[in-house]
């Protein structure tokens, strides 16, 4: 497939270029979210290695009524990175007179197919799905009640730790009623790498299939077994990597460029950084918020945060 001049300069392009190209190589996470990738996402959220989705549940269906409590009555949730809305379903039942849900997500197609199914199972709850990246600068439609952020699933993780810290403030700014956030604790190595590595190579597809997405979208000729999925756990920064590593020299042809790349060269795909709890509610107040409240599982796997603006702080 030809792709378009249009395709070519749009910011998908640009990014898998300068993955190629500049050093290091690297691209954000949020290009794996077509229709193909959420749908692995979701299978990778119910393997057994992946213990992140099935253990914040739990905390959510454990706690939810102390949670609906902190967050009052009336309130709009907003939902970063909703993907399925399987897990807000869960504080929509503890919500007293939810006033709407506000789910945000960059996979247009999936972020719909989930908010229509939401619809039609809570006939009377304002859904309106946003599709967008909420990573930049957003425009929301008009407050049908005090605004609460919800961003599970870790996803907080996926940033650097100083883009974290600027993507909570942003935050703040979109929100007059707080935050609960699900993240990702520090535990050992060998059960982080189980869960980026499992047996059943769905984790492998959903990274390669960022290369799928090349070449349907932008007419890329990435041969997938060329291309080596690797993740691993990194002690002394407190993440999992993730990369695609080339098996042999080779040139890809991507928009009217050829690209030569080397055995051994990756591509970094995504970083998951795993906090202490305190070490989280540091960054936390350096965002400005005030932690109020925090849930723990019992192996201490994985922690729910419900962040307060701090006082003084003008949202």
């Amino acid at each position: 497939m030809k792709p378009s001049p249009d395709t070519c300069a749009s910011e998908f392009a640009h990014a898998m270029q300068q993955a190629l190209t500049e050093t290091p190589r690297r691209i954000s996470p949020k290009w794996f979210y077509d229709a193909e990738g959420s749908r692995l996402f979701d299978a990778i959220c119910e393997l057994p290695e992946y213990y992140p989705t099935r253990t914040e549940l739990g905390l959510l269906d454990r706690h939810a009524n102390d949670i609906a409590r902190r967050l009052g009555p009336g309130v709009e949730l907003v939902e970063f990175g909703a993907g399925s809305l399987r897990k807000v379903r869960l504080l929509l039942e503890a919500l007293e007179r939810p006033a709407g849900l506000l789910p945000i997500d960059i996979s247009a197609e999936h972020l719909h197919a989930s908010a229509a199914q939401l619809q039609r199972d809570r006939p009377g709850l304002a859904v309106r799905p946003l599709a967008a990246d909420f990573t930049q600068d957003l425009v929301l439609p008009p407050a049908h009640g005090p605004r609460v952020g919800f961003f599970p699933g870790s996803s907080i993780g996926n940033f650097e730790p100083d883009e974290a810290r600027r993507l909570l403030q942003r935050m703040a700014g979109w929100l007059d009623g707080g935050l609960l956030v699900g993240v990702d604790l520090v535990k050992e190595p060998d059960l982080l790498h189980a869960a980026y590595n499992d047996a059943q190579g769905v984790t492998a597809r959903f990274n390669r299939n960022l290369l799928v997405r090349a070449n349907s979208e932008l007419g890329a000729d990435f041969e997938l077994n060329r291309w080596a999925h690797s993740a691993f756990y990194h002690p002394a920064l407190q993440r999992i990597e993730m990369h695609l590593v080339s098996r042999s020299d080779q040139v890809v042809h991507l928009c009217g460029h050829a690209i030569p790349v080397a055995e051994g060269d990756s591509v970094h795909t995504e970083n998951s950084y795993k906090y202490t709890v305190a070490g989280f509610q540091r960054l936390a107040r350096q965002a400005g918020f005030a932690p109020e409240a925090v849930w723990v599982d019992a192996r201490r796997w994985f922690a729910l945060h419900w962040l307060k603006p701090a006082e003084g702080q003008a949202l």
